[in-house]
């Protein structure tokens, strides 16, 4: 399954399968057509209309939040944690993810991470989020984790989401950009219980 996960750079993954599907799509330099468009949140690195007019077919399926539907056009759906979409054989759960002890994603602004569940495996990604409570109960085969701090969690935290939730594999993201390096990946990986895939963008 791994293998069939590609990260973009910063936040940006790409599943492909039966359907291809993109998370957060972001500078996109080999843009390829999406089934599937999932954006987690309104800050300019994760939702770009641009980005996703490069992707977007006439039957692609958008799944965000209301603040990021304004300015988005074709099969828009709007979730909120705790929603569940499907779209063919495909499941999308809206799950929660925001900030604890910093200010740029409050919890009342609803802005979600995903459990996507293809293939037979459940892939959680987590968003732009802190070690929150609600990550107690997730259960996911790959969780995808938010690694550069400042933002999100560091490698610390993020590590210990993961050890706390037991996947299978790992993956980190949203570090080599805006903020983090590979240090933090490497941090993560060393610090994690499970094995974790480091990606090449």
């Amino acid at each position: 399954m791994l293998e069939n996960i590609f990260w973009l750079g910063h936040s940006t993954i790409r599943i492909d399968g039966e359907k291809v599907i993109y998370i957060d799509p972001w500078k996109l330099m080999d843009p390829k057509g999406a089934d599937l468009i999932l954006v987690s949140h309104s800050h300019y690195d994760h939702l770009s209309p641009e980005d996703i007019r490069k992707i977007q077919k006439n039957d692609t399926v958008i799944i965000t939040t209301q603040d990021c539907a304004t300015g988005l056009s074709g099969d828009v759906r709007i979730v909120k944690p705790g929603d569940a979409v499907w779209i063919g054989e495909i499941e999308v759960e809206a799950m929660r993810s925001y900030n604890i002890d910093k200010a740029f994603h409050p919890k009342e602004n609803n802005w979600l991470g995903f459990v996507v569940t293809v293939m037979g495996k459940r892939i959680y990604y987590c968003g732009d989020t802190d070690l929150i409570p609600e990550m107690e109960n997730m259960r996911a085969d790959i969780v995808i984790a938010p690694v550069g701090g400042t933002y999100t969690m560091n490698a610390e935290e993020a590590a210990r989401a993961v050890n706390m939730i037991r996947p299978g594999e790992a993956i980190p993201i949203h570090y080599g950009d805006i903020v983090g390096s590979v240090r933090d990946a490497e941090k993560f990986r060393d610090l994690c219980e499970v094995p974790v895939d480091i990606k090449q963008a």
